[in-house]
């Protein structure tokens, strides 16, 4: 575990070295003026699509922070070389993996508290309004989401040699997920066969990351998720993301670094 929690330390010190931690900050601040005009209107509504808005942007800002930053992790060191003092070191295929995925899963860990600290002091000190739980409980299943796209993203980069290519493949898959993946057992009953198998496996078989998103309560005081379904829904993101890290362990075992 030492050796694991070196490599965690690592990838979050790259991080918050690069400008992906000055990126952070910037949108931190777009988030808070954003926030901070609720201010000049008195409307219900103005209130929620402002906050709905903020909402919309932490997770594109922090889907491009876990996909871009996970992306380069095992391309950078086969590019500098450094993966071959790093396993001889020794430290095991397995342990490059799972440090990799907990120093980028942390990492956006620490960016999502900013995100939420400053979202939650700005709307709170306009709507006298603070649902703590439900705030952590959107942060909570954002993280895991995080997880399972990080796990996804770290499987890709063992295949595509370039982060750019990962990366763009990983953003259509993750958004086509997200925007598709809800509807897809609706929209395979009105196809023929077999595209109608072909749609539903497909949705019976693929990560629901749209399950994860709680914009809803956090925007309309729906108030706080019952404590099973946050459970569910954990275990439900360790299990996915345990499939992908184990394909990435047994791909990268597998990978011959030399070409």
């Amino acid at each position: 575990m030492n050796k694991i929690f070196a490599l965690t330390g690592v990838v979050i010190k790259e991080l918050y070295r690069r400008k992906d931690f000055y990126v952070l900050f910037v949108l931190t601040a777009v988030l808070t003026l954003a926030a901070g005009a609720v201010n000049f209107f008195h409307d219900e509504k103005i209130v929620r699509y402002v906050k709905d808005i903020c909402l919309l942007l932490i997770w594109i800002s922090s889907l491009v922070i876990a996909i871009v930053t996970t992306a380069r992790q095992i391309p950078a060191e086969r590019e500098a070389r450094t993966i071959f003092p790093l396993l001889a070191k020794p430290v095991s295929r397995g342990q490059v993996i799972v440090g990799k995925f907990l120093g980028c899963w942390l990492a956006t860990g620490m960016a999502l508290v900013v995100f939420y600290f400053f979202f939650a002091i700005i709307t709170g000190s306009k709507e006298q309004n603070w649902p703590v739980l439900t705030y952590f409980q959107a942060a909570w299943m954002q993280w895991l989401l995080l997880g399972i796209v990080i796990a996804l993203v770290l499987l890709g980069s063992i295949y595509f040699a370039a982060p750019s290519s990962t990366s763009t493949i990983s953003f259509v898959v993750v958004i086509g997920i997200l925007l598709v993946g809800g509807h897809l057992h609706v929209l395979a009953l009105q196809q023929p066969e077999p595209m109608q198998t072909v749609l539903s496996f497909i949705y019976y078989t693929m990560p629901h990351l749209e399950w994860f998103y709680l914009s809803d309560f956090v925007v309309y005081d729906f108030g706080h998720v019952p404590l099973l379904k946050i459970i569910a829904a954990t275990l439900y993101a360790a299990v996915w993301t345990g499939i992908f890290l184990l394909l990435a362990w047994l791909g990268f075992r597998r990978k011959n670094l030399t070409t």
